[in-house]
């Protein structure tokens, strides 16, 4: 034998740890009397549990199922450590040892993966005790019940890694030793023990995926229902602490708030008296009677504890049944449905609840293993008997004191008929974790084996066989192993060393018989390191029956119907508001809307501005009865300026025709039937070729027929001027001069029309904000300059006409339209005067009615003011219409 003494600074100060650790284990602890007689029958700390099964390479174990409770020292008294409760058992951990030893069993019978080499397996229990924790690790590490730290010998137990432990605290004690030897330390325990991946030991791996996962799946299970009103509950200690700081800033970030974050006391404080029962009830009743749907509970084992206190002390407090109406618990992955839960805990509570656990498949063989065993012959199963004895209430023979009443075990009690929460038949994620464990270690050395070049570089350093492989060499390995177990899951490790894997959602149905079924109705699977993949089956969920089915509700208060947005509540959480109605001209469409927006536009609000329509089109049609009336009078007027001009010219050599120049009178009508008929242009749906010809064409049509006016004007004057005897004006009296005179009027107009139409012609446009409900559908102008230079001009010419006329009034009547053309451009000027701020005061179909309409009042302006007097002569005063009648007037 040898002592292997460690040497530089850092392997020394490893050394003396592990002295002061072996010296601290072999204190024993002070005992009260009333357990006295149980302590004495075993060695100082030496209890009796443990699993070993022979084998080249050790798999050791440290398990979870005894716990060792004392109380904790106060200094008030000379220290010492007293048993609260020798031993309780958690009867439904024993299935994750037996996990172990199926995986090691399933690879033994398979010769593909570890060839030429066994697997064996040594599992001692942690009792929940930092102390027993350290003891049991080392002797993991020793070939004796005997704690020697670093003694070889020729022949010895060669642990290759070791396996543990269910919770953090269990799994940080195995690191502080394990991490000394670089023995592969793989746990299953949900948080990690050291919360910065940069501070976790390098021998660490957990074969279960990263906390922050979970939290996320919380957020995102809540978001899915949209639960934002929830209370969160978690016992104050670090755990809980921690609960609390990684989830809230979480739910808020996300839009959840936190209706109450209640940290519940430890079961430790104050279990030796009652002092603590004041604030626990104070507690407890605000808790269950919270009519908050939907509870967050961290759900590590000491919580659940204290939950079960809570609804006792409640039932009790308030003289009633234990809560069972409507709470959603949303649970995380440590919760499950154990003998100690059971205890004063009435389940009906969580029926509905919903959780998240560790990944699993379905193993096969492994309902068929557990009825395989056999507590008559454990084969070196210490925790075997014990926990038959406690989960069918047995004793296996008197040697162990039979009490009354109690029947004696034999062996062939069925373990599917205990319940789910003393045993269950199937996986769950805890033995799930472990069997994946025990396979990742055999992949790796399968791996190593099967790698030539990993196998020449390591030759130097020892051999890859069971006697000279050691426990260091495994890491670099077992870091990027990646396989698929027998359930067909992929299973790797991340940068970390934890399971690059995601959680179960599982839905807790529960009967009046305490017994529950547990379903599976949802997974959240890591997308990066942020993100998570996130479904589940609504149909699936059976909420808690006080729901009748129906999706459970958890919001502050109502929510905002469309048609409303949310207003904040002073001194409230942002999930506190109220519901304020839109303003005009803006809609919500959805639910809890945060503000109203505005339609698209071509839309509007409807009534109760919840949702958009389409605007109608806004434009003077021929189908409704302001524009058939405008239609209809273009077309009247046109067809009576064709009869008068039919009549004039049946009647063209009769002198009334002939007076002011025939021709003149004729053009002027031709340019009245065109005025009339011009208007049709403004009426129908614009388009590019209406658009371009209407205001042109109103232009040179509207110059004509003033020009023709201002020509007769010009023509009367000129006739009066040449009477005069020795007047030079007879020159210009013809046609030269009425021709010149319209031609150059016109063409100034003509001119302007043609720049306009080159330049920026009108074209149709689409006005979507002049009107709530309705889309403008008009001729842009294009330029508006040219718009009202056409009309400054066409005034211009009014303007002179009408002056001349004025001017010419008082010449004899017999040869005189003066008077008539005077009081046809004064209303011709009228009726364009109040056509531009009645124009520029109105909006889509009514701007154009207004055009129209100027456009038929000043041409019916000009024909009756003009032709009528003329039309009465021909028609109803024939007599008058003679040359001597014309002269003797004239005279």
């Amino acid at each position: 034998m040898a002592f292997n003494i460690p040497v530089g600074p850092k392997m020394v100060g490893t050394f003396l740890l592990q002295i002061l650790i072996f010296l601290w284990l072999q204190l024993p602890p002070a005992e009260s009397k009333e357990h006295s007689a149980r302590c004495t029958m075993m060695e100082p700390f030496q209890l009796p549990y443990q699993n070993y099964q022979r084998g080249d390479l050790i798999i050791g174990g440290i398990a979870n199922y005894f716990g060792f409770v004392v109380e904790e020292m106060d200094f008030h008294e000379h220290p010492n450590t007293k048993l609260i409760d020798e031993f309780f058992e958690v009867l439904k951990y024993y299935q994750n040892t037996l996990s172990l030893v199926f995986a090691v069993k399933e690879i033994k019978e398979n010769p593909n993966i570890v060839p030429n080499m066994t697997f064996g397996f040594h599992v001692y229990d942690s009792y929940t005790n930092a102390r027993m924790t350290y003891q049991n690790t080392l002797k993991l590490l020793s070939i004796t019940e005997r704690i020697v730290p670093n003694f070889k010998c020729e022949k010895k137990k060669n642990t290759i890694a070791i396996i543990g432990g269910l919770d953090f605290d269990i799994s940080l004690y195995m690191a502080t030793v394990l991490g000394v030897y670089k023995i592969p330390q793989i746990a299953y325990c949900v948080l990690a023990p050291v919360r910065s991946p940069e501070l976790q030991p390098q021998t660490f791996y957990r074969t279960v995926p990263n906390e922050k996962y979970q939290y996320a799946g919380i957020v995102r299970l809540l978001l899915h229902f949209q639960w934002t009103w929830v209370g969160i509950v978690a016992s104050d200690d670090e755990n809980g602490e921690t609960f609390m700081q990684s989830l809230v800033p979480m739910l808020s970030q996300h839009g959840v708030c936190a209706a109450f974050s209640e940290k519940l006391p430890a079961l430790s404080q104050g279990l030796d008296n009652f002092s603590f029962l004041e604030p626990f009830r104070a507690k407890s009743s605000f808790l269950m009677a919270s009519e908050v749907n939907i509870l967050v509970l961290c759900a590590e084992p000491q919580t659940i504890a204290v939950v079960k206190w809570m609804q006792y002390f409640y039932s009790v407090a308030e003289d009633v049944a234990e809560k069972s109406t409507g709470t959603v618990w949303v649970l995380t992955a440590q919760w499950a449905f154990s003998s100690e839960t059971m205890q004063r805990l009435d389940i009906q509570a969580f029926d509905g609840a919903l959780s998240f656990a560790i990944h699993t498949e379905k193993v096969q063989g492994f309902k068929d293993f557990l009825q395989t065993l056999n507590p008559n012959s454990p084969h070196g199963d210490g925790f075997l008997q014990a926990f038959w004895q406690q989960a069918f209430n047995c004793l296996f023979s008197a040697s162990n004191g039979h009490k009354e009443n109690t029947k004696t075990c034999t062996g062939h009690e069925s373990l599917e008929s205990l319940p789910g929460h003393i045993f269950e038949m199937t996986m769950t994620g805890q033995s799930y974790s472990i069997y994946n464990a025990v396979y990742a270690i055999a992949h790796t050395l399968h791996q190593m084996h099967s790698s030539r070049s990993k196998r020449r570089m390591m030759a130097d350093r020892g051999g890859l066989d069971p006697p000279e492989l050691q426990p260091w060499q495994l890491h670099s390995f077992l870091r990027s192993i990646s396989f698929n177990n027998s359930a067909g899951d992929l299973v790797s490790f991340d940068e970390n060393g934890e399971l690059a894997g995601g959680f179960d959602i599982i839905n807790w149905v529960t009967f009046p018989n305490q017994t529950f079924s547990r379903v599976k109705v949802g997974k959240i699977v890591p997308q990066d390191s942020q993100y998570v993949n996130f479904s589940v089956d609504e149909g699936a969920i059976t909420w808690h029956r006080s729901f009748n089915q129906v999706l459970p509700l958890a919001l502050c208060n109502d929510r905002c119907q469309p048609g409303y947005s949310r207003k904040k509540k002073e001194g409230l959480p942002f999930c506190c508001y109220d519901c304020a109605s839109c303003p005009y001209g803006m809609i919500s469409n959805q639910m809890d809307m945060d503000y109203c927006f505005h339609c698209q536009d071509d839309q509007f609000p409807n009534k109760d501005r919840d949702q958009c329509i389409p605007k109608r089109q806004h434009f003077l049609s021929y189908a409704e009865p302001l524009g058939f009336v405008l239609a209809s009078l273009a077309l009247v007027f046109s067809l009576l300026t064709a009869l008068i001009l039919g009549i004039f010219s049946r009647n063209g050599d009769t002198p009334i025709v002939k007076a002011n120049n025939r021709d003149l009178t004729y053009t002027l009508l031709l340019a009245l039937l065109l005025c009339f008929l011009c208007s049709l242009l403004f009426i129908g749906q614009p388009h590019p070729v209406s658009c371009s010809l209407r205001q042109a064409a109103f232009g040179i049509i509207f110059s004509i027929a003033v020009s023709c006016v201002l020509a007769k004007t010009i023509t009367v004057v000129l006739a009066f001027m040449a009477t005069k005897p020795g007047s030079r004006m007879r020159k210009w009296v013809g046609k030269s001069l009425t021709n010149s005179v319209l031609l150059a009027c016109c063409s100034v107009q003509t001119s302007i029309c043609a720049a306009w139409l080159c330049t920026a012609p009108p074209f149709p446009d689409m006005d979507m904000n002049s009107l709530m409900e309705e889309i403008i559908v008009e001729c842009n102008e294009g330029s508006v300059a040219m718009f009202y230079s056409v009309l400054g001009y066409l005034g211009f010419l009014a303007m002179v006409s009408f002056t001349m006329a004025f001017l010419a009034k008082r010449l004899p009547d017999s040869f005189n339209e003066a008077k008539f053309i005077t009081f046809s451009m004064l209303v011709f000027c009228s009726v364009w005067l109040s056509f531009v701020p009645s124009y520029l005061s109105t909006k889509g179909k009514q701007m154009v009615a207004v055009e129209v309409f100027c456009i038929l009042a000043s041409s019916a302006g000009l024909l009756g003011c003009i032709f009528s007097p003329k039309l009465y002569i021909i028609l109803l005063r024939p007599d008058l219409n003679s040359k001597d009648h014309l002269i003797l007037r004239g005279k």
